[in-house]
């Protein structure tokens, strides 16, 4: 007999400041130190060591160990969801201003391995229209390649059999926190954006989430019929 999920556990562990400030900075998909992950959360080492051990405990994250230091990262794309998802909920900060819609992190970002903000709305948006995906007849939150999909994806050189075979979804809608619209995530997500890494269509800023769009990438993205201001 299966226990009931312990809510109560979870959330006290990511209901703590300085442990929700080390999953915000995971969702950047780099693997990071304790000593990182401290300076991220502004606390002494000793101190994240254990904060670090509960978010081990509970399953959020794992570890490698590597020469001398021992890297941190999500334990599943389970846990960036969930990250994600408290960011779509959660008011904005006191001390901010309010978001503009030309802000770069609402502009192009990563939403941990998948491209988010108006770039990754308006990508979904325009694989849709042109009918290269759609919504699973069992679940419309679940996506499926269709063949004209197959073919213009492989265009992109995307290896469509090697994102089928990742223990994960293939594709899905995810909800962006900025755009309040659906952006792609799952494998699919994750390859595509990689890909557009590699033909030098997007750079990721160095550790960030940003993203920014080359020239190139801004006249490819045009000419399929995706317009970015």
């Amino acid at each position: 007999m299966n226990a009931e999920p312990d809510l109560a556990r979870i959330a006290s562990t990511i209901g703590d400041p300085r442990r929700i400030q080390m999953l915000s900075l995971l969702m950047e998909g780099r693997a990071l130190t304790a000593k990182e992950l401290a300076l991220g959360a502004a606390i002494e080492p000793a101190t994240a060591t254990s904060h670090l051990r509960r978010l081990l405990d509970d399953g959020l994250l794992e570890s490698t160990a590597q020469g001398r230091h021992k890297y941190f990262r999500f334990a599943s794309e389970h846990v960036a969801h969930l990250v994600e998802s408290l960011m779509r909920v959660a008011p904005p900060r006191k001390a901010q201003a309010p978001a503009r819609g030309d802000d770069p992190i609402r502009r192009a970002r990563f939403c941990y391995d998948h491209l988010a903000g108006t770039l990754g709305t308006g990508l979904l948006a325009l694989m849709l229209r042109k009918r290269w995906l759609e919504a699973d007849s069992a679940d419309p939150r679940q996506l499926q390649i269709t063949a004209a999909g197959e073919k213009a994806l492989g265009t992109f050189g995307l290896d469509l059999d090697a994102a089928r075979a990742r223990r994960r979804q293939l594709a899905c809608r995810c909800l962006d926190w900025s755009e309040r619209k659906d952006h792609l995530g799952g494998a699919l997500g994750a390859a595509l954006a990689e890909q557009f890494r590699a033909l030098r269509w997007i750079d990721r800023q160095k550790h960030s989430r940003l993203v920014r769009i080359t020239p190139l990438g801004s006249e490819g993205f045009s000419k399929l019929g995706l317009a970015l201001a």
